[in-house]
């Protein structure tokens, strides 16, 4: 019997090479009762995931994945249950979109500045269904190009923070993430907090409305697992988790990878505003 949620799955409507069909499929391969679409600062993906997902009984919870810097770090906020037809959220999803445009124009020209003449804006735009093109899209065209390796190599040459492809993402806050997503009727929840380390700021989170921390997440080791389950209880956070699955664009993971129970798809339908 199917069982078992994957609560971080992306589309090709952010920055995975997978489809909704393509999703579901994995999904159902994999024995899992549930799984959320939450893909990089839009909600394109969700509705599509929902309609192939009906007929199989799997049940989809609307997500995002919110971008948001505080003290010069980037803290990812995924929002379960939103509402992803109307409300606050639309309406500042388009003004990310607009601003990912624009950097990727941005670095596009940097790297024409560095000599690197053979990438353009359309082909980049081409690798996803929607307009939320990111620096994983541009890597993979340098890698494509001969410009690099691999993806990891064009991070460290010339799309990380301090390389000379960079430019800097629009600016919100994890406290104004957290915000709009309980304001579009959604339960906030702190993503991969061991690649953050930002551990000194859940209890602020907290404060400001957060109400689950990612503590089961893809290749962690169990100790890992074992610390952010103690913050978890220590700041009585739902522990959620999942996959981070990203299609062929991540090979080191994948959908079902990592699950939790369904009484977490629970909780966090129970914690909603």
């Amino acid at each position: 019997m199917p069982q078992g949620a994957d609560l971080h799955i992306h589309t090709y409507f952010s920055d995975s090479t997978s489809s909704p069909q393509e999703v579901v499929e994995d999904a159902l391969k994999a024995e899992l009762s549930c799984i959320a679409i939450t893909d990089h600062d839009i909600v394109e993906g969700v509705g599509p995931t929902i309609e192939v997902a009906k007929p199989h009984g799997l049940e989809v919870v609307p997500g995002i994945e919110l971008s948001s810097e505080f003290e010069n770090c980037d803290i990812h906020i995924l929002g379960y249950f939103i509402d992803f037809e109307k409300g606050p959220l639309l309406e500042k999803i388009n003004t990310f979109l607009d601003a990912r445009v624009e950097r990727m124009k941005q670095m596009i020209l940097k790297l024409k500045n560095l000599g690197i003449n053979n990438i353009e804006y359309e082909e980049v735009a081409a690798m996803t269904k929607s307009r939320a093109v990111g620096r994983a899209h541009l890597a993979q065209q340098l890698q494509q190009k001969g410009w690099v390796p691999n993806i990891k190599s064009a991070f460290e040459k010339y799309l990380g923070p301090d390389c000379p492809g960079y430019a800097p993402k629009y600016k919100q806050t994890p406290f104004e993430a957290i915000e709009l997503i309980r304001q579009s009727g959604g339960v906030a929840v702190m993503a991969h907090p061991m690649l953050t380390q930002k551990d000194e700021l859940i209890p602020r989170f907290v404060a400001a409305g957060m109400k689950g921390l990612e503590v089961y997440y893809p290749n962690c080791m169990e100790m890992v697992t074992q610390f952010y389950e103690r913050i978890a209880q220590k700041n009585g956070l739902i522990m959620t988790g999942g996959s981070d699955a990203h299609g062929k664009a991540k090979s080191y993971t994948y959908v079902g990878k990592r699950s939790v129970p369904m009484d977490v798809v629970e909780a966090l339908r129970q914690a909603k505003p």
